[in-house]
């Protein structure tokens, strides 16, 4: 479980907090959108749930431990983020080495290296594009390598940030599908920051909505 209790947050040079005294909970094994009004602080939320922002007050658990002590690549190690444009997170020469990267610095072996690498990349069909620069990729085609690179290093829970931007019909349903597939194949915990409400009906299993 995630837990938020309490959290508040207040960027530098903002008159007035973005999140005040905000709690919530977010089990294994589920989906749960979170959406609101423009302005309310869902990505925020997001951000402070894997430690890339720190809360002025409260605090986040991951199954029970308080994540102020952690470093980014430890909390990694349970919660994995995706950004609402794949883009921001993807940074090596190919397809590949982009998966690899998080599991070199896990310190494994070449041999499991490349035996978890290639099961992600053919669980989100992107064996073919192993060798292929990401920046050639499609945006869903990227979007499914994010995931593929968070999802290798053995996460527990998975953070998304609007991943319906940009996304046509066909592949919101698709990334909706690949979702629920994580969700029954792996009992990762899934939060979907969202304002699409057809989207959220269909794929979430709860519904948050955050006060404004």
């Amino acid at each position: 479980m995630i837990k938020v209790e309490n959290i508040t947050y207040q960027y530098p040079d903002a008159c007035a907090r973005v999140i005040s005294g905000f709690s919530a909970c977010f089990e294994g094994g589920e989906i749960t959108a979170v959406r609101g009004r423009n302005g309310c602080g869902k990505t925020t939320l997001s951000k402070l749930m894997v430690g890339i922002l720190r809360p002025a007050e409260g605090r986040v658990l991951i199954d029970g431990a308080d994540i102020r002590s952690q470093d980014l690549f430890e909390i990694g190690q349970k919660a994995g983020y995706v950004f609402q444009n794949p883009n921001s997170q993807l940074f090596c020469d190919t397809v590949y080495n982009e998966v690899a990267y998080g599991l070199i610095n896990q310190g494994l072996d070449n041999a499991l290296i490349s035996e978890k690498a290639g099961y992600y990349l053919g669980y989100f069909g992107l064996s073919q594009h192993r060798d292929d620069y990401p920046g050639n990729l499609s945006l869903g085609e990227k979007q499914r390598l994010a995931l593929a690179a968070v999802l290798a290093l053995g996460t527990d829970y998975l953070v998304l940030d609007e991943p319906t931007t940009g996304l046509d019909i066909y592949r919101r349903r698709e990334l909706g599908g690949i979702l629920c597939k994580l969700r029954q194949d792996t009992g990762c915990g899934i939060v979907l920051i969202s304002h699409e409400p057809d989207f959220i009906a269909k794929f979430s299993d709860r519904e948050l909505v955050m006060p404004l």
